[in-house]
């Protein structure tokens, strides 16, 4: 198992219960011993799509996801255009975040951005310092390497099962668990 380090994907544990991250798969972007940790949630979609979010990108219905619980008043976005959005940060290899969203804006009127080479999130998740690594020596958190095929191109709805699967074995059990084991 992988420490949380930036460009992990954090898969949630079966029955984890929090209803921010049930199920959920999220991409670090940072994880600091003294800053802190964040990242975006890959597998919940906001109700909201980029066009009726941004006016001005009305040409562009691209789906929106829930990045996580904090500041949800906020767009990011990670993409694989590192050469075309100046301060762009590297997350891992073909996976970028953020750059400058006018050129970004620019570019994408221009039919320069492909929809599968980039995502939008509302929001995103936190862990102060510390705290994820509770978590982590809690096994709240599987983890395994970031990949551009699972974070750009597989369904939404596969995300945490194909995350899971990358991990093999006894972990790839866990795919067919119910989310309530009581139900069992």
């Amino acid at each position: 198992m992988k420490a949380p380090i930036t460009g992990t994907l954090l898969i949630a544990e079966p029955f984890l219960k929090d209803p921010n991250f049930a199920r959920t798969v999220v991409l670090m972007c940072r994880h600091d011993a003294e800053e802190g940790s964040f990242g975006f949630v890959l597998n919940k979609k906001y109700h909201q799509t980029l066009d009726e979010l941004i006016p001005e990108l009305d040409e562009f219905p691209y789906p929106v996801y829930r990045g996580g619980p904090v500041q949800l008043d906020t767009l990011h976005y990670i993409h694989q255009y590192p050469l075309l959005l100046p301060d762009s940060q590297k997350i891992s290899e073909d996976i970028y975040w953020g750059g400058d969203f006018d050129m970004l804006k620019s570019l994408m009127i221009e039919g320069r951005i492909e929809q599968e080479k980039i995502k939008f999130f509302l929001g995103y998740s936190g862990w102060s310092m510390g705290q994820l690594d509770e978590e982590m020596k809690e096994n709240t958190w599987l983890t395994v390497g970031g990949t551009r095929p699972i974070v750009f191109e597989t369904a939404m709805d596969d995300i945490w099962k194909a995350s899971l699967q990358q991990l093999g074995g006894k972990y790839e059990m866990m795919i067919h668990f119910p989310t309530d084991p009581q139900l069992n």
